[in-house]
């Protein structure tokens, strides 16, 4: 009952920017935690960032410095704004978020189709 739909992706050169979104739409109570992975051709998929309901965030260490994860609880939506990329940040980005499904604070995993980044060198 649930849809993370994620967009923002595309190409870019080296050094530039990109900010994915994510909203999340359907039935559900809330969403606590929310988060990007990526997975690169041939590569398995891995955590980019991630973001508590409170706001706390985590990064990989290939992110550091370079990428900020944001929310607006209101609107359901999560942001990845990536600056100084890197032909290595090329990958497919996922959304991922934990939907709380009733009062009782029972969970779902549920993730978005994923949007392409590439960067060219």
């Amino acid at each position: 009952q649930v849809r993370l739909v994620e967009s923002g992706g595309g190409l870019v050169q080296a050094g530039g920017s990109l900010r994915l979104s994510c909203a999340a739409s359907g039935s559900f109570f809330s969403i606590n935690a929310m988060g990007w992975y990526r997975q690169a051709p041939g590569k398995q998929r891995e955590l980019v960032a991630t973001i508590t309901s409170g706001g706390s965030t985590n990064y990989a260490d290939s992110v550091k410095g370079r990428v900020t994860i944001s929310r607006d609880n209101a609107k359901n939506t999560v942001f990845l704004q990536m600056n100084s990329l890197k032909p290595e940040d090329t990958a497919v980005y996922y959304c991922n978020a934990a939907i709380v499904i009733d009062i009782s604070a029972r969970y779902l995993e549920a993730w978005g189709q994923g949007t392409l980044v590439t960067v060219s060198s």
